[in-house]
């Protein structure tokens, strides 16, 4: 039997590590490639909230983008706000008007106190009503320090002046018109009221 030079092994053990080598760097490069062709993954997630609005949430631990969220409009909710103004009527002067110029009564019996003008009277005689989150506003001279509310037995809230609940008359057609200025009517006397919230007494 032949038995191999130390030379000869030698040699082949060399080439056998190359070998294993060039196949180990092969290895690594497929594995780069497949990295680096990787989809990158962010760290957020899309999610719905209560009112179907998108919002981008970041994953816990990320710490470092607030959530947005898209509306849509691009506009807020507002209850807004229920406008006292002045107006002149012939014969009266200036007077408190509603934001259309309607003019505007209080009537007698209310003694400043409560609504009384109710039912068939409110039906002749409308109370200012404010909406669900409104609140009444001035302009025009109007005092808003003078503005508040009475509960209405109808429902909802009656603005007031000088603690006066406000109507308007359903027979006043147009603004700058009194048709009920000093009529005793439903029960007593309707006047409109100046902007300082004294009664205006005489005929227009």
């Amino acid at each position: 039997m032949r038995i191999a030079s130390m030379s000869s092994i030698t040699r082949t053990a060399a080439l056998t590590g190359l070998v294993g080598a060039i196949a180990i760097a092969m290895a690594g490069c497929g594995s780069a490639s497949t990295s680096a062709n990787a989809p990158t993954v962010t760290n957020s997630a899309i999610q719905t909230n209560s009112q179907g609005q998108t919002v981008s949430t970041p994953s816990s631990g990320s710490g470092s983008t607030p959530p947005s969220t898209s509306t849509g409009s691009g506009t807020s909710a507002s209850t807004g706000a229920l406008t006292i103004s002045t107006g002149q009527v012939a014969g009266l002067g200036s007077v408190l008007v509603t934001s259309t110029g309607r003019t505007i009564y209080m009537f007698v019996p209310d003694h400043q106190s409560k609504v009384t003008c109710v039912a068939s009277c409110a039906a002749l005689w409308p109370p200012v009503l404010l909406g669900s989150g409104q609140t009444a506003v001035g302009t025009g001279g109007v005092k808003t320090s003078l503005l508040g509310s009475d509960p209405n037995p109808g429902g909802g809230r009656v603005v007031t002046y000088n603690k006066w609940p406000l109507y308007t008359f359903a027979s006043d057609t147009s603004a700058g018109t009194a048709t009920g200025q000093a009529l005793n009517l439903n029960g007593g006397l309707w006047y409109v009221l100046s902007p300082s919230g004294a009664l205006i007494t005489r005929a227009g």
